[in-house]
Order: C-alpha cells, then sequence, then structure tokens
C-alpha cells in the first residue's frame, strides 16, 4: 500500500477517465468506501485536478526509476558482450542469467518399445 504524500506516477487509465498517462502526482487519500472501484485518490499539479484512480493505475515513482536503471544496465551488459565477443556473458543475460542445460533428445531408435507406446499414446490422447 502506498504512503499518503508519496510520489507516484499514472501508468495506466483502467476506467478511461482521461488520466494524463505519464505524469506524476501525489497520493493524498485512501478511498476506504467498500462499495467504489478507486483504491486512491490523487492530486496531479500539471492537470491541476483530483483523481480518485485504482491501485493498478499507478506506480511509486521510485520503482519506476528502479526499473529503469535495471533496464539500462541490462542493455549496456549486452553491448560490453557483443563488443567484446563474450558469447558465454551474452548467453547468460539472453537466458535471464539461467545455466544453459543440454536436454535430451530422444530418437526412435533409442527407445525401447514400451516409451514408444507411451509416446504414440500420449499424442494420441493430445
Amino acid at each position: 500500500m502506498l504512503r499518503l504524500g508519496e510520489k507516484i506516477v499514472i501508468v495506466a487509465d483502467a476506467f478511461e477517465q482521461n488520466l494524463p498517462i505519464g505524469d506524476y502526482g501525489y497520493l493524498i487519500a485512501y478511498d476506504r468506501n467498500p462499495d467504489n472501484a478507486f483504491d486512491y485518490v490523487i492530486r496531479v499539479p500539471q492537470a491541476n485536478r483530483n483523481f480518485f484512480v485504482t491501485k493498478d493505475d499507478v506506480e511509486p515513482e521510485a520503482e519506476l526509476l528502479a526499473e529503469e536503471a535495471d533496464r539500462a544496465v541490462h542493455e549496456a551488459l549486452i553491448d560490453y558482450a557483443l563488443s567484446t565477443y563474450n558469447e558465454k556473458l551474452f548467453h547468460q543475460l539472453m537466458n535471464g542469467g539461467a545455466e544453459e542445460t543440454p536436454e535430451k533428445e530422444t530418437t526412435k531408435e533409442g527407445m525401447s518399445q514400451a516409451e514408444f507406446i507411451k509416446q504414440v499414446n500420449l499424442r494420441a490422447w493430445i
């Protein structure tokens, strides 16, 4: 839950109420009415208006800045890996940090009769 007075950025407009997407605002109140779909009341200084918004429509500015910094670092590392021909680093970055594990390929010659029948039954079931 966001704190009162926190600087937020409008990232969506779920109820199509012409919110200024991309602009910043400040959280000024919680909407505690259980019959209402909105969670917060925000003040957008640039529009000089208050808006009722859902929690999915806004994100804290600090969170967005951290995500953008992570994305910039990731892109810089990819550029470095490409410029230095570091194939291992490039594959690690592109696979999300997961180690490459070679997958076993089963051939028809390597399968026993029971495995072959099981594979045929699985494909027939689908």
